[in-house]
């Protein structure tokens, strides 16, 4: 449990503002241009009576680093050493490094309670823009971490962030004729990471639910596919139905209460819909091709999926009834594994194509078709609950296996996500509470 306060501005920070001009406006990042120049931000480490105080802005430093929208800067370079973080910082001994942003903090053991706090300041304008304090157990010390990162990325490019967040993702080792597969889960950074399955069948697609609590995915225990729930907390799992045939690509509604895949029957597969609560299905798609890979919007109004009912994998948004079935893509090449943004204004696929795998993402008419990055194998793509950033897994020519990866909606500031061994099919869940 974390409990959080803000706090307000400094003592003798009142007299300070009061002497800048207006015309100063506070440091913002704005992050709807194509290729932003990161930001240069001190981060300092805060008052602690260990290491803790390090630790924790090590971590806040790296987040923002890896969004490409701040470059921390050398603590080389620092100037005042921050002894008292309730009082305003010297100014000039930040501006004279081109620090245009400050982060100054304290942590302290309190009981059994660890008690985090940090400012960020601005220091062209000499004003502090946020200041929060957090109560936890000692052991969330690393979300604390998170949480602070996401607070002055929220603050400075007004968005919400994205690094109080987890990925599962499906963890591969062994050799490539007998590799193992296992669930796994660990931190957006590759931090925390642990298995949630220890079998030698193999799984796929795990998809969080929208209270963080639960997974969805697919695995072919005892021979036969099916999807399963997998309660995060207590571990429990169970079967979602007990279909004839092969079900596969499951995913939870906006609203948690349902989840939507494919049946396999005859041949061909279709899109069901079932009702968690009283386990009735409900089928949306009624043809003689593979339909699959179902994606709703933000709203649960409509589905994107993809469908080879035209002769080759093509993208199709339906409204959530399974009405109004259109087709979205008409690039060269085939179409597979779309995902609505979490914003509603985008989706994100993979195209092969030219020989190539791509990841990339069009709006939802099927306008506006960009690529971000291609090469061998990229396949996968999974969003950041700001919509902002992508990951997807990557495998290059030559063997080895394959790796996630993120980028930036842009197309900007691709970055390997470190895992143990290899890594593929994640996907990202929404901002922890």
């Amino acid at each position: 449990m974390l409990r959080r306060t803000f706090l307000h501005s400094a003592a003798g920070l009142t007299g300070l503002a009061a002497t800048v001009s207006p015309a100063m406006a506070l440091v913002e990042i704005n992050v709807n241009k194509g290729n932003v120049e990161p930001l240069p931000i001190a981060v300092t480490d805060f008052i602690a009576g260990g290491d803790l105080g390090q630790k924790i802005t090590d971590v806040i430093a790296a987040d923002l680093k890896r969004s490409g929208l701040f470059a921390p800067v050398s603590k080389q370079a620092f100037i005042e050493k921050i002894s008292n973080p309730d009082q305003p910082p010297r100014f000039e001994d930040w501006k004279v490094i081109n620090a245009q942003a400050l982060v100054t903090g304290r942590v302290a053991q309190e009981g059994s309670r660890l008690r985090a706090e940090f400012r960020l300041w601005d220091t062209f304008a000499g004003q502090q823009m946020t200041g929060q304090q957090f109560y936890t157990q000692p052991e969330n010390w690393r979300r604390v971490a998170h949480i602070i990162a996401d607070a002055i990325y929220e603050r400075i490019t007004g968005e919400k962030g994205y690094f109080d967040t987890r990925v599962v993702y499906v963890a591969e080792s062994g050799p490539k004729n007998a590799r193992k597969r296992q669930l796994a889960i660990m931190d957006q950074d590759g931090a925390n990471a642990r298995a949630l399955t220890n079998s030698n069948e193999l799984v796929l697609t795990p998809r969080f639910s929208p209270s963080r609590q639960e997974i969805t995915y697919m695995s072919f225990e005892g021979q036969q596919p099916r999807v399963y729930l997998l309660q995060l907390e207590t571990g429990q799992r169970e079967v979602v139905g007990n279909f004839p045939g092969m079900t596969f690509a499951p995913r939870f509604s906006p609203d948690g209460q349902r989840v939507i895949m494919s049946l396999q029957q005859e041949g061909n597969a279709n899109i069901y819909t079932m009702d968690l609560r009283s386990r009735t299905t409900t089928r949306l798609t009624s043809t003689a091709a593979i339909d699959t890979g179902p994606s709703y919007s933000p709203d649960g109004n409509q589905i994107v999926f993809e469908s080879d009912r035209g002769g080759r994998q093509q993208l199709y948004v339906m409204s959530a009834d399974g009405s109004g079935q259109n087709r979205i893509s008409f690039g060269d090449g085939s179409y597979s594994t779309p995902v609505w943004s979490p914003r509603g204004d985008l989706i994100a696929f993979t195209k092969q194509s030219g020989g190539k795998f791509s990841i990339g993402v069009m709006k939802t008419d099927g306008s506006g078709e960009r690529i971000l990055t291609s090469g061998f194998h990229n396949e996968g793509p999974t969003w950041a609950p700001n919509g902002r950033v992508l990951m997807f897994f990557r495998q290059n020519a030559g063997g080895g296996g394959p790796q996630l990866f993120s980028i930036d909606l842009t197309g900007y500031n691709e970055q390997q996500i470190p895992t143990n061994g290899f890594a593929s099919d994640p996907a990202w869940s929404p901002l922890l509470e």
